[in-house]
């Protein structure tokens, strides 16, 4: 509300219309969005061909999925290609990077590192939980700060 503008990527349809009416709960529906039905790498490749830039991202891949042409996404295999992607996106003077996963096998101190191989600055990692009496874990985050 203080003057970013968004760019909401996803390949489903539905969860754009779900964060879509999310914006609306949370009384955003007439900030600056840009919401976009695609694939995530197409569309890094073309804002990186058309100059775009971008101060800060948030990016929750999915760990697998599979393209409209029956091309095949791996988290294990492709995060490094979307990190590099998303460096090359990243302004001249970003604010931040924040990862979420929800792939057993990338913990968070491999998430880490992956960060730290990419994005030189300071990165903090760590687990994501479902809180209660027990907390159960669902994935790692890693955020990045230069």
């Amino acid at each position: 509300k203080a003057g970013a503008s968004v760019c909401h990527v996803d390949a489903s349809q539905g969860m754009v219309k779900w964060a879509r009416e999310n914006a609306t709960l949370n009384g955003l529906e007439d900030c600056p969005i840009r919401w976009i039905v695609d694939d995530v790498m197409k569309f890094l490749k073309r804002e990186i061909r058309r100059g775009r830039r971008y101060d800060g991202i948030l990016f929750d891949p999915p760990s697998f999925g599979r393209g409209t042409k029956g091309e095949v996404f791996k988290i294990e295999r492709d995060i490094r290609e979307l990190l590099s992607a998303c460096k090359a996106l990243l302004s001249e003077s970003p604010l931040f990077f924040a990862c979420s996963n929800h792939t057993s096998s990338i913990t968070p101190k491999v998430l880490e590192h992956l960060l730290e191989e990419i994005l030189p600055g300071k990165v903090e990692a760590g687990e994501l939980f479902l809180k209660g009496e027990r907390d159960i874990p669902t994935g790692s985050y890693a955020r990045w700060q230069p």
